[in-house]
């Protein structure tokens, strides 16, 4: 078992930049048994313990001053059940290497984000997911995990081997132990049609409740001070494969959305004034496309620039009225906003703290360029967020605390109690779920 520093100065930061730490040691376990003794090791040093994966999270929510745990090398497919339909992973494995071995293997994963940089652990601790009518996020895809808990003990967790730490600990935001493997439900490899398109968004907001109920997934991105969207209808199809080729692939996904954009946002930071004509510019830089692949290959796309991120998730009935606050808020505002909105959606599911749990869900996020003031902007769209009853991101930005969460999560109380049960010294707590959870 290794314990380094991270870098000269044992710095650690997150993808934004926006949190940073100073771990005591840094624990790089080779296996569940070093895991368990780095553990129980700061347990007897009195340090706390977190578990960190690429650092997606804008929030606090790894940070510590006590043992970082580094997964990196608990990481690749324990077993494949093809029977059960289930494969089994080690939580430190990225989704990008879990959806290219899945593919080699002819399967994959129903659902999955826009983004596959995250270790698995880390994605499902904090909720991640993406759009679906009607599969949900990848903790909502577990079947199984095993967890390492306060006194150093390996719990392994199912709707039938302890229950209850299964509802709470597939979105347990670090609270409740340290997730060493998950066994996650597959199916056969299939194909997806992505059609893609330009539309107004009047359009959108009128017709969102068919958009969602024809379509399998269904998203789209609304551009600030413009009335225009980028919508992406995902559908399962018999075939046959025909990929974006590599030139347009290019010049789509890699030169417009990330270099071109990259150059845009950086003018924009420099000149606020710009704002406003480049986000009509982009806004009808991409042409309409259509396309089929197998999943992860319409399901996710790069992301090179850097932002800073807060999403919500509002009651899916209540998310046009919301959009449409929005956009009358940044009109009649002098902010300046040049990343797109994003609007996904989910359905309900029964994960103690899901940001879909018990309710049918819709997401929107607002971001802001790296290194660009966002604060003003934020903490406006908060406001609309949390006047319906909006839920957090774990693992992006927001202002809320324990008492708003014990009214928007009816289980929330059911969550908390579990945690004094599993680590009644807060062996994995730090300031953020202080905030979130209580004492």
């Amino acid at each position: 078992m290794s314990s380094t520093a991270n870098g000269k100065s044992g710095t650690w930061r997150n993808w934004a930049g926006t949190v940073t730490a100073r771990p005591a040691r840094e624990v790089t376990p080779a296996s569940v048994e070093e895991l368990s003794a780095a553990v129980r090791r700061a347990a007897e040093d009195g340090l706390k313990v977190k578990a960190v994966g690429t650092g997606h999270s804008f929030t606090a929510v790894a940070a510590t001053d006590g043992v970082l745990i580094r997964p990196q090398l608990l990481t690749g497919i324990r077993r494949i059940d093809r029977e059960a339909g289930t494969v089994t992973v080690e939580a430190g494995t990225p989704l990008k290497r879990l959806n290219l071995a899945l593919a080699r293997e002819g399967l994959s994963l129903t659902n999955m984000g826009d983004i596959m940089e995250q270790t698995v652990s880390g994605a499902v601790s904090t909720g991640t997911h993406g759009t679906g009518r009607d599969s949900a996020s990848i903790a909502a895809q577990i079947k199984g995990l095993e967890l390492v808990t306060a006194d150093g003990s390996v719990l392994v967790c199912s709707e039938k081997e302890n229950p209850e730490v299964f509802a709470a600990a597939r979105v347990g935001i670090g609270a409740l132990g340290i997730i060493t493997a998950i066994t996650l439900s597959v199916e056969p490899v299939f194909l997806l049609t992505a059609r893609e398109e330009p539309m107004t968004f009047d359009k959108v907001t009128a017709d969102f409740d068919e958009l969602f109920t024809e379509n399998e997934h269904f998203e789209f991105y609304w551009f600030p001070h413009t009335g225009n969207c980028n919508t992406k209808r995902n559908n399962r199809s018999a075939g046959p494969e025909k990929p974006v080729s590599q030139v347009n692939g290019w010049i789509e996904d890699e030169l417009l959305s990330n270099g071109v954009f990259h150059a845009a946002n950086l003018l924009g930071r420099a000149v606020p004034g710009t704002v406003p004509t480049i986000a009509k510019i982009s806004s009808r830089a991409l042409s309409a496309r259509t396309y089929t692949d197998i999943p992860y290959k319409v399901f996710t796309s790069p992301r090179r620039v850097r932002f800073v991120e807060m999403e919500y998730a509002v009651p899916r009935e209540a998310l046009v009225e919301t959009l449409r606050e929005l956009k009358t808020m940044v009109d009649r505002s002098s902010l300046r906003v040049s990343f797109p909105v994003e609007v996904r959606t989910a359905p309900a599911d029964d994960i103690t703290l899901s940001t879909a749990s018990g309710r049918e869900t819709a997401y929107i996020a607002v971001h802001m360029f790296k290194g660009t003031p966002y604060q003003a902007y934020f903490t406006a769209a908060e406001r609309i967020l949390t006047a319906h009853e909006g839920r957090p991101h774990w693992g992006k930005v927001h202002t809320r605390d324990a008492e708003y969460f014990s009214r928007v999560y009816p289980r929330f109380g059911e969550f908390t109690d579990l945690r004094d049960r599993l680590d009644p010294d807060r062996r994995f707590g730090n300031d953020y779920l202080r905030r979130v959870l209580g004492s």
